[in-house]
């Protein structure tokens, strides 16, 4: 094991690449707030400003997958929808297998230039978490607890904010609801039989709501769909822990894009056509599976400096003074300080650790179990 790699082992370098997302993202936070007094006057200046802080934050996790643990992408595709990522406003439907899913899907858009503006349809719990959450809330990024009855005026005014977005802008969308695990996709293909829907052998059935409703609400404002399914190569699941720590994992995603009036305005037919993608995504990954590759050309969206550049910044504004109170603290020779900045460390570990318990499978949301707990 070399030095670099052994580094990337220890526990206090993890601490500090913690320290430093966490309070610059604090700062990130402090400046978002300061810029609602720019959404009276100019609205779409406040957008710009809000997508270029939100940059500032997420590529440093962007930074950790890129640079840290060197994991490549590669897309699977065809060369003339290539090249229309990043110049136009498009849907992003992503399968929700990983803990890293997206990661890697933010890796793309800052490859092509659209990480501060991408959007998400994201669970109200996510508003409350610091640091993810709020900065969500000034990106105006559409929350919902879904609950449809409750959700359906919420999403819906929310789409509707964002279609005179001045940045182009990835909305994702995770059709399934939540992550895919072997107890939700059991109860989800039970109702698959009960509605006499095919059943699927590596996603959860889709709930189409979300998804025709964003249709309808961005028609005339997003150009298509781009249909993403990921895949890891030697059968790895890789975790935000584990890219931490350094490890190198090789994501391969199949990107297909349909064009937005290809697809039907009726919302049964849209409902159906979602459907049928989802099955048209689960013969991919079996495929994928069988061949390890997905079909179509390859592509390698080279790195971006910015992400390493960025997190270069925030680390040697943040880490000098703390460097330099910490030894102070030391130098004192006071047991009271020295244990209080001992217990600041311990907070701020338990801190960046409950951070990246977000990401984790097995603490996820129940959400998909319920009919479980009712037939038991």
């Amino acid at each position: 094991m070399g030095f670099i790699a052994f580094l990337k082992t220890q526990f206090i370098v993890h601490l500090l690449i913690g320290f430093v997302f966490v309070v610059s993202g604090l700062i990130i936070n402090f400046l978002q707030l300061c810029t609602l007094v720019l959404w009276p006057i100019n609205k779409q200046f406040y957008r710009r400003v809000n997508c270029r802080l939100a940059y500032s934050l997420w590529s440093q996790l962007v930074m950790l997958l890129e640079w840290w643990s060197g994991t490549e992408c590669t897309l699977f595709s065809d060369e003339a929808t290539v090249k229309t990522f990043g110049k136009e406003h498009v849907i992003i439907i992503l399968n929700h297998n990983y803990e890293i899913d997206f990661l890697c899907g933010w890796t793309m858009t800052e490859r092509f230039g659209v990480l501060g503006s991408s959007k998400v349809l994201a669970k109200r719990e996510l508003l409350y978490v610091p640091l993810i959450g709020w900065t969500w809330y000034f990106l105006e990024i559409v929350f919902c607890k879904r609950k449809w009855e409750e959700d359906r005026d919420t999403v819906i005014e929310g789409l509707k904010r964002l279609a005179d977005y001045p940045e182009y802008m990835w909305f994702l969308l995770y059709c399934e609801g939540t992550r895919f695990t072997e107890t939700k996709h059991r109860i989800s293909m039970e109702v698959a039989e009960s509605k006499g829907l095919p059943k699927l052998k590596y996603h959860l059935l889709p709930r189409t709501k979300g998804f025709t409703t964003a249709v309808q609400c961005l028609r005339g404002t997003v150009s298509a769909v781009y249909d993403v399914t990921l895949n890891f190569r030697g059968n790895k699941n890789p975790s935000l822990l584990g890219i931490l720590y350094g490890k190198k994992y090789e994501a391969d995603m199949c990107v297909r894009r349909f064009p937005l009036e290809d697809i039907p305005q009726d919302e049964k037919e849209a409902a159906n056509w979602l459907h049928k993608l989802y099955q048209e995504k689960d013969a991919l990954q079996e495929m994928y599976n069988q061949e390890g590759v997905f079909p179509g050309q390859q592509f390698k969206p080279p790195r971006r400096p910015w992400t390493l550049l960025n997190f270069l910044f925030w680390a040697t504004v943040l880490l000098s003074p703390l460097f330099t109170f910490g030894f102070g603290v030391f130098a004192s020779g006071s047991p009271l300080l020295i244990l209080a900045f001992l217990g600041l460390v311990g907070a701020a570990s338990f801190g960046v650790r409950r951070l990246i318990g977000v990401t984790e499978i097995e603490k996820g949301s129940s959400y998909g179990n319920q009919e479980f707990k009712k037939k038991e």
